[in-house]
């Protein structure tokens, strides 16, 4: 009863909707279910089910059933935010015409779920394309339905299954969603590189890549290549196989100064400078973070952008970062930069080396670690320490860590920042000769 009530949830309340079936129930002298009830009270409100070529009418909201003509897989893409999502799209169609549906995320792993053939029960919303409609929701339906015979497939060749002999460079945790029974299921992301480049891997059996680590070299038998230029892609499900082979596998690297137009490329080279992290609110109301550092090889520099959780980590000046699989696009300021996502891989190396040290600044606590701020340079300091105490450290520094051996809590004295805003009021009060003092200002 849900299912019907999304389509009148504007126009009265659920229990006003439940009150109405069990009316429509007993005037039909319980000759009819409680399905065939809520479907009517839909239709004496203005919101029956109509035909496909019907859903070109000036609507919010459609409800109509159909046949499953074909269907696509799942596909990743990046989100604005540097986030990925998933889309589907299912061609269906009944005797008046087809149209596509288009299923985003959750919806769209369950589209797994859908055989061609079925006829489905949909409400939905007109779609950005002319003739598509975004599925709100969507179940099957018992009933016949009979297509036209002049149908347009949504793809006019099946997908190829091929082998690929590939470095695994990065892995994901399992994610999971729900099927449109009510059942979870889980998908595995990746990325995997070659003598060509870097590609995003899927498996919707993650428990094909159990006991495979970063760094194998594999060979892919039987995946279904989904690449759509510039972005390579592969999915792998239970008619695949994935076992480590012994080969040594170089993935195409890209010099900086090539990254000339929009497309995927990996780099490799030292961090510059590094921007402090910003925090926002996605569209899905949480809070989530990105920030730009600077990357130079020995061909130019370039802007990196890092969103979520990947935002948050520390990163330091004078590091060499690998990074795969990242995406080109134009900066707000017309420049060419890299947005790296969880469809990323990075890795970082830190120069080795130990020397004595003596640093008075800040300490910074939080979930990823403790740091000393001394106004121009973070460290991470070993141990527990109270976050926001002005310190003095001495210690050995190895790499960007400091072991400290003795460390003294430091009094703050209010006088230099008194004296400095003391300084900016005679300046202001009464500036140099040939500068001339803010009109909102005394003279």
């Amino acid at each position: 009863m849900q299912f019907h009530y999304a389509l009148v949830d504007d126009l009265l309340s659920r229990e006003e909707f439940e009150r109405r079936v069990e009316e429509k129930i007993l005037n039909c002298g319980d000759l009819v279910d409680e399905l065939t009830g809520a479907m009517l009270v839909v239709a004496d409100l203005g919101r029956q089910h109509v035909k496909i070529h019907g859903l070109v009418a000036k609507s919010s909201l459609f409800s109509f059933f159909a046949k499953v003509i074909e269907k696509s897989e799942p596909k990743e893409f990046d989100r604005t935010d540097g986030e990925k999502g998933l889309v589907a799209s299912i061609l269906v169609g009944d005797d008046t015409g087809e149209t596509r549906l288009v299923l985003w995320d959750e919806k769209a792993m369950a589209a797994q779920e859908i055989e061609k053939g079925d006829v489905l029960e949909v409400i939905g919303k007109p779609g950005k394309r002319p003739g598509d409609i975004m599925a709100l929701a969507i179940r099957k339906a018992s009933c016949e339905i009979v297509c036209r015979s002049n149908i347009q497939p949504l793809n006019k060749a099946p997908a190829e299954r091929v082998t690929v002999e590939a470095r695994l460079l990065s892995l994901e945790e399992p994610r999971f969603f729900t099927r449109r029974d009510g059942t979870g299921g889980e998908m595995r992301g990746g990325v995997i590189g070659d003598g060509c480049g870097t590609a995003r891997l899927i498996s919707w059996t993650p428990e094909i890549l159990d006991d495979i680590v970063p760094g194998t070299t594999l060979r892919i038998t039987g995946a279904v290549d989904r690449s759509r230029p510039p972005v390579r892609e592969y999915s792998v499900d239970e008619k695949s196989t994935i076992e480590p082979i012994e080969m040594e596998i170089e993935v195409l690297m890209n010099p900086v100064a090539g990254i000339v137009d929009e497309g995927v490329y990996s780099i490799k080279g030292a961090i510059s400078r590094v921007l402090p992290a910003r925090s926002f609110i996605a569209k899905d109301g949480t809070r989530s973070h990105v920030r730009n550092i600077l990357v130079r090889d020995d061909t130019g520099e370039i802007r990196v952008v890092f969103w979520g959780d990947t935002a948050s980590q520390h990163y330091f000046s004078g590091d060499s970062i690998t990074i795969y699989n990242a995406t080109a696009r134009e900066g707000r300021t017309g420049e060419r930069e890299l947005s790296v996502s969880r469809s990323s891989s990075i890795s970082i190396e830190t120069p080795v080396f130990r020397q004595p040290i003596e640093v008075q600044g800040t300490i910074l606590a939080d979930r990823r670690g403790t740091l000393i701020d001394d106004g121009t340079t973070s460290y991470l300091i070993e141990g527990e320490h109270p976050h926001g105490r002005e310190v003095r450290v001495t210690g050995t520094l190895t790499g960007h860590t400091i072991t400290p051996e003795t460390i003294e809590a430091v009094e703050l004295s209010p006088e230099p920042v008194l004296m400095r805003c003391r300084c900016l009021k005679e300046l202001i009060d009464s500036p140099p000769s040939g500068i001339q003092a803010h009109p909102g200002h005394a003279s």
